[in-house]
């Protein structure tokens, strides 16, 4: 087992600590493929009756995925980005459908990969510093692990909002937008996942209801969102981008200038994404990620962006395309083209 994650059992409570904090937790391919194994030998385990995913240090559930290993894979042949996808994207599967109660402990910031090990599990605990995003335009990307499929069940003005601005929202909005299924101060996490070990679980959901139950507390206050995010409800991110500049309220001009600042082919790729995302059930979500994602090592912004804000950190990315009324159909369409083999059901 590797060092990257930690694995315990208290009473019926299996517990699994990722275990990089000096890089916010984020996920290698071989964290995902250890985190797999185990909760695949758990679920056969009629000892273990839930599972509990929970972050090393104070700073970060899990902040993504291996970015610079993506990006030098794709220079190359790609095939190290393929199996990470793969292998991402069947756990997040794996916890679509986890057949005993699955548990994340969502404190301090999750983005990426880290919500994508979050989001598809039934219960979802936010703290006090709960820091929640899906930046991945700003690296000329586009919200994936399940991304697709969360984000529009959010409702489609929210999720298109998260998922185009990368907008970073804190515990009362991640608590109100159902983001996290309940709030639980932080000082109190060590103390809910030991009451957890200690009670008598029986593998149902409303056995781990209980006990968090005795721990939630009523979230902050969220201050309501701006009318002005109706935009996004728009067929368009040209539209939206038209809307948002002929709204002069502060929101609005703070999220056109947002917008203004992301790829452009990532922007009109993640808009259709959500809307064929949210016709889809989460298995033909998956696949559609998977061919989006590898298409993307193809871009050039894929590279760009990754440049500029994890390699050079200039912040400066020079975009294919001046603006999003530049990107043609035929070349979105180009992203969304299968080109991945059939997928294997999880490390089987």
């Amino acid at each position: 087992m590797t060092k990257q994650i930690q694995t315990e059992v208290e009473g019926k409570l299996g517990i699994i600590t990722l275990n990089r904090p000096k890089a916010l937790n984020a996920l290698t391919t071989e964290m995902c493929k250890a985190i797999t194994e185990v909760m695949l030998e758990w679920e056969e385990d009629e000892n273990i009756a839930a599972v509990l995913v929970k972050g090393a240090g104070d700073r970060a559930f899990c902040a993504g995925g291996d970015v610079i290993m993506l990006h030098d894979s794709g220079k190359k042949d790609g095939k190290d980005a393929e199996e990470f996808w793969r292998i991402e994207y069947a756990l997040n599967e794996l916890i679509h459908r986890y057949r005993k109660p699955y548990i994340t402990m969502i404190d301090g910031i999750v983005m990426g990969g880290g919500v994508g090990l979050s989001v598809h599990g039934g219960h979802r605990i936010a703290g006090d510093n709960t820091l929640f995003a899906m930046p991945e335009t700003g690296i000329g990307y586009f919200p994936d692990v399940g991304g697709t499929y969360f984000l529009p069940r959010l409702g489609m003005t929210t999720g298109m909002w998260l998922g185009l601005t990368g907008a970073r929202i804190k515990t009362a909005h991640v608590c109100e937008l159902g983001i996290a299924t309940a709030y639980v101060p932080s000082d109190k996490h060590d103390d809910l996942v030991e009451a957890l070990g200690k009670a008598k679980l029986d593998g149902t959901e409303a056995n781990v209801e209980k006990v968090i139950k005795k721990f939630a507390k009523k979230p902050p206050a969220a201050e309501p969102m701006s009318g002005s995010i109706g935009a996004f409800t728009a067929e368009s991110v040209d539209v939206i981008i038209d809307l948002l500049a002929e709204d002069e309220s502060e929101w609005a001009q703070k999220q056109l200038d947002n917008l203004l600042k992301k790829s452009p082919i990532a922007l009109v790729v993640t808009h259709r994404a959500l809307r064929e995302g949210a016709q889809m059930d989460f298995r033909e979500a998956m696949t559609m990620e998977l061919d989006v994602s590898l298409n993307f090592l193809k871009t050039q912004d894929f590279y760009e962006g990754i440049r500029a804000q994890l390699i050079d950190k200039d912040r400066n990315p020079q975009w294919s395309h001046e603006g999003v009324g530049k990107v043609t159909k035929a070349q979105t369409d180009r992203v969304f083209k299968k080109v991945a083999k059939p997928r294997q059901e999880f490390l089987e």
